[in-house]
């Protein structure tokens, strides 16, 4: 999102707070409740380049939300819980379910302690490559690079391509133009894409991704908990638009199997990777079915209606954006006042560059 863009969202959802059209949206949408998506839950670090910020908020920030939907009267739930609410008649009170993906080191360490200090449930969804460290966070690896670097050499389409990138503008609209490149890509491709970037830039991917995930010892502390819902978010983390049938299958199945395994307990819920539109398709919400899910999240936004009229396998969420530090904010998100993001790569120059070379 751009920042003209963000600052358009936030006064629009501030006229939203203020003229009271929150609490009327939510009044005319009855939706039963919303399930929120959290990423990364870490303290605030200085840094004029940071991709990752709109998917990362403070341990402050959790800890203030969690007190809000208390003093609310929204009614915490599982995911379990929030799948039956969905099929069911709506009920007096809204439910909110708390959900964290990807599994990171930040979790255990700073959103664990909250959660439990609330004692309220909560959904982790992981991908089991990483606790193993074999897992390519080539996202990381690309922001350690552009960050450090002011000029990046590629080969793209069998060609050569330079980037220079001395100001912080033209880092962020890189940083956003190679990962969609790279999502998109075979897994074999997106492999071999990266390593040859970490080998000119000297960057270590496999040590970023180890450092950032939990392992399978920080998971059984996890899993330890009653109020965790532990799911599935496939093997490798790709998108799966960006796969063949057999292997989005085997990835989905694979995903499902490991966990279960790890934790001896069935593995009712999935999250897409990425799990925006661009991510998943109609035939994977039916391969989640298949696989005996009881829930696909994606990251398109959106409240949770009553009586089945929810699709529990695209299954909405709220993901908050990092940016946003206003608990009242929140109360407006959760109304249904929210809007499914334009990947910000639409607008890039450097997209529209390559769009009119080719």
């Amino acid at each position: 999102m751009t920042s003209e863009n963000w600052f358009l969202k936030r006064a629009q959802m501030e006229l939203a707070y203020f003229s009271f059209y929150s609490w009327l949206k939510q009044r005319q949408t009855g939706g039963a409740g919303v399930v929120l998506r959290f990423q990364h839950v870490r303290p605030a670090h200085m840094g004029l380049f940071q991709p990752h910020k709109p998917h990362e908020v403070t341990p402050r920030f959790l800890d203030r939300a969690i007190r809000a939907l208390k003093r609310w009267k929204y009614d915490i739930v599982s995911m379990d819980e929030a799948c039956h609410r969905a099929l069911s008649p709506p009920m007096r009170t809204r439910f909110v379910a708390l959900t964290f993906d990807g599994g990171y080191k930040d979790f255990v360490t700073n959103a664990f302690p909250i959660l439990q200090k609330h004692n309220v449930p909560y959904a982790l969804y992981l991908p089991t490559a990483f606790p193993d460290g074999l897992g390519e966070a080539w996202w990381l690896a690309l922001e350690e690079m552009i960050a450090r670097e002011t000029r990046i050499s590629l080969v793209m389409d069998r060609k050569e391509r330079h980037f220079m990138i001395y100001k912080t503008q033209a880092k962020y609209e890189l940083f956003e133009y190679l990962s969609e490149w790279l999502r998109a890509m075979l897994p074999a491709d997106r492999s071999f894409a990266i390593k040859d970037l970490c080998t000119r830039y000297s960057t270590d991917m496999e040590a970023l991704s180890r450092d950032a995930w939990m392992n399978w010892d920080d998971l059984a502390r996890v899993a330890a908990d009653p109020n965790a819902t532990i799911g599935s978010a496939t093997v490798n983390y790709p998108a799966l638009s960006s796969l063949r049938d057999v292997d989005a299958q085997r990835e989905i199945a694979m995903g499902k199997a490991v966990t279960q395994t790890a934790f001896h307990r069935d593995v009712k819920h999935f999250a897409y990777p990425f799990g925006d539109r661009t991510s998943f398709r109609r035939q994977h919400v039916v391969m989640t079915q298949e696989e005996g899910f009881a829930s696909a999240a994606s990251t398109i936004g959106g409240v949770i209606e009553p009586l089945g009229r929810t699709n529990l396998y695209a299954l909405p969420r709220i993901a908050w954006d990092g940016r946003e530090g206003s608990i009242r904010m929140l109360r407006v998100w959760l109304s249904g006042f929210t809007f499914d993001p334009v990947r910000p790569t639409r607008n890039n120059p450097l997209r529209r560059q390559a769009a009119a070379s080719s």
